[in-house]
């Protein structure tokens, strides 16, 4: 049983409810849809509020991401084809309260330009030092000269220099 989505006030949240207001949109049954609808909030598992939706909720995504791995249509158990784009479009319109479906830019023209995202300067994202805060990276290497205290045979691949180029 479907629930009704809720669209003034208070976001969908959930793929299921998107999938049902697919279903009542187009016909079949939200097994049809459920699949886009997981992957439009796939990325809730890598930051679980509202800025998830810079990854999927965007024009970008829905045109080129959802039809590579969708195709252009779906067939649903009615045998009606649906597009793929229209099912990830209708997506984001509720998410948006039916306002608006943002670009890509809308999302990164809002984001503060930080030094790492510039071929990797400055200090790495958060992230890497989370992951693994007692590896080196570039502002906190040791000066190491080329050829310095190295056999026949060593190699500095995959070693950070000084200012943060590989050896």
């Amino acid at each position: 049983m479907c629930l009704r989505p809720v669209l003034r006030g208070i976001n969908m949240a959930k793929p299921y409810i998107h999938a049902c207001s697919s279903a009542k949109r187009w016909g079949g049954v939200p097994e049809d849809y459920i699949e886009v609808h997981n992957l439009m909030d796939s990325s809730k598992a890598v930051i679980a509020d509202s800025r998830h939706r810079a990854l999927t909720h965007n024009a970008w995504f829905i045109g080129t991401i959802l039809e590579r791995i969708f195709g252009v249509t779906i067939t649903n158990s009615n045998g009606r084809q649906v597009s793929v784009r229209d099912i990830g479009e209708q997506h984001v319109l509720e998410d948006f309260r039916n306002r608006f479906i943002p670009s890509a830019q809308d999302f990164l023209a809002n984001m503060d330009m930080e030094p790492w995202m510039v071929n990797g300067a400055g200090e790495p994202p958060q992230s890497f030092r989370h992951i693994d805060p007692r590896r080196k990276y570039a502002g906190r290497t040791s000066k190491i000269q080329c050829g310095e205290g190295k056999s026949r045979g060593d190699s500095d691949a995959g070693r950070i220099g000084d200012e943060g180029s590989l050896l």
